[in-house]
């Protein structure tokens, strides 16, 4: 059940995608614009693509030490929602309403990014920020997005569930990001999270895969989970916050104190 009480956590989760893709739409006009300066002066592919990272990096580890990311958790993603809620940290109508906020703040952050910066969003080099499947093609895509996911949600548990390491699970994460978009980008456009590539493909109209962004997140994260469950136990996945260090309340099966 869907919980009135709840409604500042699923804005929080809105208002953090919102901005990360506001984000991605105004560095993705900044580095890929043919008419930016500074799309100009770089003009190897690789090292936009290490500026491109840095800049999300950065804007994910924000979002996530904001104060909507403390509140919220700052999952940001309908696929690790639903992997801590398979892992029973959340409860079902909390993920269907985080997964509803995430796609609607993730769309309405491409729409006001679209009011702001106007036809240099829609170019072809840009395209609203979308990710489609590289030159290799849609199953190398799929391959790519379901290993980066993995990897992202077995950090996730690793650090977040750690005495020592657990104030670090916000960095992994950024960490994570920027090494994915240098690293990955060329062959996915690196997504790891549906409610990303819909709000921009809602904005674009382009669809291209869409499938390998809805399935292949979702699995990685899943087979992360499982590999977690066998290695330390359904005891050891303590909260569902990736960022526990704050004050304000959790609403999910928060066993935190434990740890």
């Amino acid at each position: 059940m869907i919980k009135l009480s709840h409604w500042p956590e699923y804005l929080s989760e809105a208002a953090g995608l919102g901005l990360f893709m506001l984000s991605a739409c105004a560095f993705t006009v900044l580095l890929e614009h043919p008419m930016s300066t500074l799309r100009n002066a770089v003009e190897s592919n690789l090292l936009r693509r290490v500026l491109m990272g840095l800049a999300m990096g950065a804007t994910a580890l924000g979002i996530i030490l904001s104060p909507l990311g403390q509140r919220s958790g700052a999952h940001l993603n309908p696929a690790l929602t639903f992997t801590f809620w398979l892992l029973g940290k959340v409860r079902s109508g909390d993920a269907i309403a985080y997964a509803v906020a995430q796609l609607a703040g993730g769309a309405l952050g491409v729409i006001l990014a679209d009011l702001l910066l106007g036809p240099m969003l829609a170019h072809s080099a840009v395209r609203f920020a979308a990710t489609i499947p590289g030159a290799p093609g849609p199953w190398v895509a799929f391959a790519a997005e379901l290993t980066i996911s993995f990897i992202l949600m077995l950090a996730i548990l690793t650090t977040s569930n750690h005495r020592q390491l657990h104030r670090w699970t916000p960095w992994c994460a950024a960490a994570l990001v920027v090494t994915w978009i240098v690293v990955e980008a060329p062959l996915s456009g690196m997504s790891m999270n549906p409610a990303r590539t819909a709000a921009s493909a809602f904005r674009a109209g382009v669809w291209t895969g869409w499938w390998i962004y809805l399935i292949a997140p979702a699995l990685g994260m899943f087979a992360a989970s499982r590999v977690w469950l066998a290695w330390r136990g359904a005891a050891r996945v303590y909260c569902a916050k990736l960022n526990h260090e704050n004050h304000h309340r959790c609403i999910f099966r928060c066993n935190f104190g434990a740890i």
